[in-house]
């Protein structure tokens, strides 16, 4: 099964409804913002963080912000978190960097999503190159349970 349907398969599976278009081959989150015609800020990173404990969890973070690392920490309740190499970014996911998604992960990580993406429709990784999944935020948000808190800067 590739990625996109793994993709396509947790969100039916969730009763989410996405949209998946085809995204040209881009070089910044400005290109790709301008190729989607929505705004960087419309852009949701899914960044697997490694925690101390060796598990993991997905951080939401807009395209026109940065991962909050003091607030992320508070909010996990934990002292030290970090991004993962690509390889075990991939071990931990089953996708690239580039195409991670909380959808149809290897494994079901907790999902932090930054307050920022909430009520927008949003657009990310849709589980292989070339493509963009769209999403109401608020309905990923619900079918993740997902922790909803300022972790951007």
């Amino acid at each position: 099964m590739t990625g996109r349907e793994r993709v396509e398969a947790d969100a039916a599976a969730k009763g989410l409804a996405i949209e998946i278009v085809e995204r040209p081959h881009v070089r910044s989150l400005e290109e790709a913002a301008a190729a989607l015609g929505i705004e960087p800020a419309d852009i949701v990173k899914t960044l697997v963080v490694k925690r101390q404990d060796g598990n993991y969890l997905f951080a939401l973070i807009p395209g026109d912000k940065q991962i909050g690392w003091a607030k992320l920490r508070g909010i996990v309740g934990v002292n030290k978190l970090k991004l993962p190499e690509a390889d075990a970014a991939f071990e931990a996911t089953g996708y690239e960097r580039g195409t991670i998604t909380p959808f149809g992960s290897t494994t079901a990580w907790p999902v932090y999503a930054d307050e920022s993406i909430v009520g927008r429709r949003v657009s990310m990784g849709a589980g292989d190159h070339g493509h963009s999944l769209f999403v109401d935020a608020d309905a990923l948000i619900a079918a993740f349970a997902a922790t909803v808190a300022d972790i951007a800067d």
